[in-house]
């Protein structure tokens, strides 16, 4: 009964980290895009700002759970915590 449990896990685990990353390589889009945007108008109002706000939260709050999960890949880099 324990044991098929036990070894499911390691299975389920890989396909949900990699189901993080790619969420974590969308929002990294979504990101860079709010803030080319961003950048590209003169007149940015509050919402533009707060739209690119959240989408760099979302990224660094996604980041974060995969560090404490300790997922492995390529996509995942100290470099790209900065900024």
């Amino acid at each position: 009964m324990f044991g098929r449990k036990k070894r499911q896990f390691p299975r389920l685990k890989a396909a949900y980290d990699e189901q993080l990353l790619a969420t974590i390589d969308d929002a990294k889009d979504r990101w860079d895009h709010a803030k080319q945007t961003e950048e590209a108008i003169a007149d940015a109002d509050n919402e533009m700002t707060a739209n690119t706000a959240l989408a760099r939260q979302t990224y660094l709050f996604l980041y974060r759970e995969a560090r404490l999960r300790r997922v492995k890949g390529k996509h995942i880099s100290a470099a790209v915590f900065r900024d």
